[in-house]
């Protein structure tokens, strides 16, 4: 599929990888995945699903939900049982 080249959804996807904190390549595959699961090929339409994916990524970085660091902190977590496990001697 060749890529779109309209302003206004370029600048959508860009605040969408800034929001989430990826490239504006996978906030354009995002949409791509979002638009196709539901049959969507129009640009008007595209802008729509990703005005709504900003709104979502924008609500849950109000929450926190999404932030980076809350991310890392979940990955970091030891699970009780990993707590006292050693690599090497």
């Amino acid at each position: 599929m060749p890529s779109i080249k309209e302003h206004d959804y370029l600048k959508l996807c860009a605040q969408l990888a800034s929001c989430l904190t990826i490239s504006i390549a996978a906030a354009k595959k995002k949409i791509d995945i979002t638009c196709a699961k539901k049959g969507i090929k129009d640009i008007s339409a595209r802008k729509e699903i990703a005005e709504k994916l900003l709104e979502q990524a924008r609500e849950n970085l109000v929450k926190g939900e999404s932030s980076i660091t809350n991310q890392l902190d979940q990955l970091l977590e030891a699970l009780a049982e990993d707590e006292n496990f050693m690599v090497e001697d």
